[in-house]
């Protein structure tokens, strides 16, 4: 059960105050907005000991003062990787002996966690830069604006991955039942290379890719599945194309599409990159044997992802923006 917030000491004598006056417990929750359990708690406690104030509580004293505390939040701020064993140690130099435990325990009073680093693409300087000037500039962009832009990518899907996470119901002792398992092979048990767009009116064409990447496969996949995707998706006149992979810049430019200008390594500004994980998460439901069964379902799942969870991913665009602004160019969530 969640810890509820302690009332006010001028709540507190208000509803002391109100009892006097003759006000029962009922008419006094409802007049302060407090649950009548708490407010009979209340006045037992008042006319017990006569104050409202917070009684001395049971338990053993804190083993790091509030100084030793101040300077193990002030560490692992200034450098998160710091180890429970660092800390151990920085506080016995200072005379105060504790274990490991204690200190994650102080730490998560004061809203830090142990949690997995999360790997991030490797942003230069140039990058940040990049990113902070592209969510600046199209932060006041109309929501039709983005609503007129066809977002690509290309992305990895494993047979036997960690597409997802996949959690089940499940005894105990029963982890390794097959029912309760996720098989894997060695190196994956092959993967595939997609090629993909979408739209706020829904998702384009899906198109594996068989070959190494490069140029001129990409110019290719362009030619042929471009206009078809934003005639299917009724683009209005005007529709603007994003895209990473500069290589064929020129390309599109003789081709006369206009392109939403891009900063590299940013896939949290592109919102395929949550239609990728949807998709992954459906595949992997599916529990599948070979390469050719799973471009033939990666093809059945991606068009039957609803045109209403691309709207909204299109919808909610600015949020992305102002994400990138507010952690200064650096990686978001998304």
């Amino acid at each position: 059960m969640a810890k509820t917030k302690e009332l006010s000491k001028d709540t507190r004598n208000k509803i002391v105050d109100l009892h006097q006056a003759g006000k029962t417990e009922s008419a006094i929750g409802k007049h302060l907005g407090v649950k009548k359990s708490t407010v009979g708690a209340i006045i037992r406690k008042w006319k017990t000991y006569k104050t409202t104030d917070n009684l001395p509580r049971s338990g053993a004293p804190r083993k790091i003062s509030p100084c030793g505390v101040k300077m193990i939040t002030r560490t692992v701020s200034k450098n998160p990787r710091t180890t429970r064993g660092d800390l151990v140690n920085d506080l016995q130099r200072a005379g105060t002996k504790v274990t490991k435990a204690t200190i994650s325990n102080t730490l998560r009073r004061q809203g830090l966690k142990s949690c997995s680093a999360r790997r991030v693409p490797l942003l230069k300087a140039v990058h940040v830069r990049a990113r902070l000037k592209f969510a600046r500039e199209h932060l006041d962009n109309p929501e039709e604006d983005w609503e007129n832009v066809i977002w690509s990518d290309e992305t990895k899907i494993e047979l036997f991955g960690k597409n997802s996470t996949c959690r089940v119901w499940r005894r105990k002792n029963a982890e390794l039942h097959p029912k309760n398992t996720i098989p894997t092979v060695k190196h994956g048990g092959g993967n595939l290379m997609l090629w993909g767009c979408f739209s706020a009116k829904g998702p384009g064409r899906l198109i594996r890719v068989k070959e190494r990447m490069n140029g001129a496969m990409y110019r290719e996949i362009l030619s042929k599945n471009l206009l078809p995707s934003a005639r299917a998706l009724k683009m209005k006149r005007g529709w603007v194309f994003q895209y990473d992979n500069d290589p064929t810049k020129e390309w599109l430019r003789k081709k006369h599409f206009k392109v939403l200008e891009w900063p590299s390594h940013s896939p949290d500004l592109n919102p395929i990159e949550n239609l990728w994980r949807e998709l992954k998460i459906r595949v992997a439901q599916r529990q599948l044997q070979n390469i050719t069964t799973l471009e033939e379902i990666c093809m059945e799942e991606w068009a039957k992802l609803p045109a209403t969870v691309c709207k909204n991913l299109v919808a909610t665009y600015r949020k992305r923006l102002t994400s990138v602004i507010a952690n200064k160019g650096y990686i978001t969530k998304y």
